[in-house]
């Protein structure tokens, strides 16, 4: 009898990730920003996407960068970005940023996200960072819940992100840290 888990795992994107990963993304920040932005003001172009995204794939600008996807099979169900971090205020050698886990909103609960954030956190180790900080959208109570439950913390860093460029279309975000062991 085959396990249930055994058809399940998280690696390294590769470039022919990239159209499975701009579809994932497009469709889940249609949930996520869903009654919170209008529909019109979300990127919707999947080829374009995608080419951003092998561009990305193939060449980082970072040896950190790194975009980790979930599988179950060989199906893309999610992806996390890690780098280093930009902010201001932290320190790119020892603090890395996870600037998006993402799931398709179909494979929520199925420890998907779970597998996702343990890579994340174990690869951003890897590359010698000590800190960590993420963004979320501040009225995304179900990520962070889920983060605040994995040891991640608010460090009362907050910021309005600009979607659509012109100052019309703001969504609050909130910061959120953790320290690696």
């Amino acid at each position: 009898m085959t396990s249930p888990t055994a058809n399940v795992s998280v690696r390294v994107a590769w470039a022919d990730d990239a159209a499975a990963i701009a579809e994932l993304q497009l469709r889940a920040w249609r949930d996520v920003y869903a009654g919170l932005v209008p529909a019109e003001t979300l990127p919707s172009d999947v080829e374009a996407a995608a080419a951003a995204w092998g561009a990305l794939l193939a060449a980082p600008k970072d040896a950190r960068n790194r975009v980790l996807v979930a599988l179950e099979r060989n199906r893309v169900v999610g992806f996390a970005i890690t780098t280093p971090a930009a902010d201001p205020d932290c320190d790119p050698v020892s603090d890395a940023e996870l600037m998006e886990v993402t799931l398709d909103p179909g494979e929520r609960g199925k420890g998907h996200g779970s597998r996702l954030l343990q890579a994340a956190v174990d690869t951003m180790r890897a590359d010698r960072f000590t800190r960590a900080v993420t963004w979320t959208i501040a009225t995304d109570d179900a990520l962070r819940t889920f983060l605040t439950e994995a040891g991640w913390a608010p460090d009362t860093a907050h910021r309005e992100l600009d979607l659509d460029g012109e100052g019309t279309t703001l969504v609050k975000q909130v910061r959120l840290h953790t320290q690696f062991s």
